[in-house]
């Protein structure tokens, strides 16, 4: 099935609505495509429905979904504002993982929803949405730093269901989850061509200063030449970290799945 034909995300949700492409469609109460804006900037990819997302029809209702609200309202955002998918649209029974045929069946979707919404961020909520976009890494490793595939931004978060076994993980996801609009700040700044400043332009003076009976207004002092390469250096950072070591890591998630994975490329640390 061509998916590009599909104009827009209501399109994409009514078939995957009747989507009978695989045989999760035999057991679904209801498929999940995703909600959210059309224009958001950020789009957050899960791992797959849950018990209550299958009743609903909706992504993240659960008690997942909950803190996933804490935290969106903790940087001034709602769901309303942002977009959420999932790597599969239909719960596979009991939760368990998909067969590779089932994933395929799904790719396409989600593949399409990130054309159409050709976000500024996408943030990957788990260790099976990071494979999707750099297989075999760890997710504690992974997790808030900026990578760039097939010029596409990336930020994976543990997922929100991973505070709910392991409490430690709760302070972690909410330190990431902070991190968010600076990154979208820096990512704005690097579309836009914002001047950085340059350190050869920056010259220091030995002059003396001149006296006089009137108090004269104290000139600005130019800036050390190695603070404003410093600066540089800082604002370059994520264009210059070295990759993560390709590492798999187990951490258990209560209904999440794996995912189909593509090869890896360079991370782009922003801190």
């Amino acid at each position: 099935m061509n998916t590009s034909a599909f104009n827009n995300l209501q399109e994409i949700a009514l078939r995957v609505k009747n989507c009978t492409d695989c045989a999760l469609s035999a057991d679904r109460t209801n498929a999940v495509p995703g909600e959210g804006s059309e224009d958001a900037k950020l789009l957050f990819i899960g791992e797959g429905p849950g018990q209550q997302e299958d009743r609903q029809g909706r992504p993240f209702v659960g008690a997942a979904g909950k803190f996933l609200e804490e935290l969106l309202a903790s940087i001034g955002l709602t769901r309303e504002q942002v977009f959420i998918a999932n790597m599969i649209k239909c719960r596979p029974p009991q939760n368990r993982d998909p067969s590779p045929d089932e994933m395929a069946a799904c790719s396409k979707y989600l593949d399409r929803q990130i054309e159409l919404l050709n976000p500024e961020l996408i943030v990957t909520l788990g260790r099976f949405s990071l494979g999707r976009f750099f297989p075999g890494e760890s997710i504690t490793r992974a997790r808030g730093k900026v990578r760039e595939k097939d010029g596409r931004f990336i930020y994976p978060v543990m997922h929100p269901a991973a505070a709910l076994h392991r409490q430690e993980n709760r302070s972690v996801i909410v330190q990431d989850f902070s991190e968010i609009p600076a990154v979208l700040e820096k990512l704005s700044q690097t579309r836009s061509g914002a001047p950085i400043p340059d350190p050869v332009s920056q010259e220091s003076t030995s002059a003396e200063p001149v006296h006089s009976e009137s108090p004269q207004p104290e000139a600005p002092q130019p800036e050390a030449p190695q603070k404003v390469e410093a600066a540089v250096t800082e604002q370059l950072d994520m264009f210059s970290a070295p990759l993560l070591p390709q590492t798999a890591e187990f951490e258990p998630e209560p209904d999440t799945i794996p995912e189909t994975v593509a090869p890896s490329t360079q991370q782009l640390s922003l801190f």
